[in-house]
């Protein structure tokens, strides 16, 4: 059996998860990592994805997440997320929206770099999307 700790996925309105996992798998902006007991120390920024983490119980539990920052340490592993939702409990159009909006900021976007930005996230969202399997 894989060794656990202790991981925390906290949104602005609420602690979404509080409990012992032995691997969590995490959307960093330089790629999908996977986090386990030992893990290095490391800070890193979010995209939007799935949160995918397997209880020291066997059970597993994937949580959508649009941001946020990622620290692991010694004493465990802190999510601190933008916005959280289970993925059970997601809208189909709700995300559509999220793509939606970011469609016009990719059509609204009056310079290089607000067009590569806006572009960015909203391949994120795709991805995101495609993630999720809606």
């Amino acid at each position: 059996m894989a060794d656990s700790f202790k991981f925390e996925l906290v949104s602005p309105e609420r602690l979404l998860m509080s409990e012992d996992v032995t691997a969590v798998v995490v959307p960093g902006t330089e790629g999908y990592l996977t986090v386990m007991a030992g893990h290095a120390p490391l800070m890193t920024t979010l995209k939007p994805g799935v949160v995918e983490a397997t209880t020291s119980g066997g059970a597993q539990r994937r949580i959508y997440v649009r941001g946020g920052f990622a620290d692991i340490s010694m004493q465990g592993f802190t999510l601190l997320a933008e916005t959280a939702t289970p993925v059970e409990d997601l809208k189909p159009e709700d995300l559509d929206q999220q793509i939606r909006n970011a469609e016009e900021d990719v059509a609204d976007a009056d310079t290089p770099e607000k067009r590569s930005h806006a572009e960015a996230q909203l391949g994120q969202l795709r991805d995101a999307r495609a993630a999720i399997g809606m």
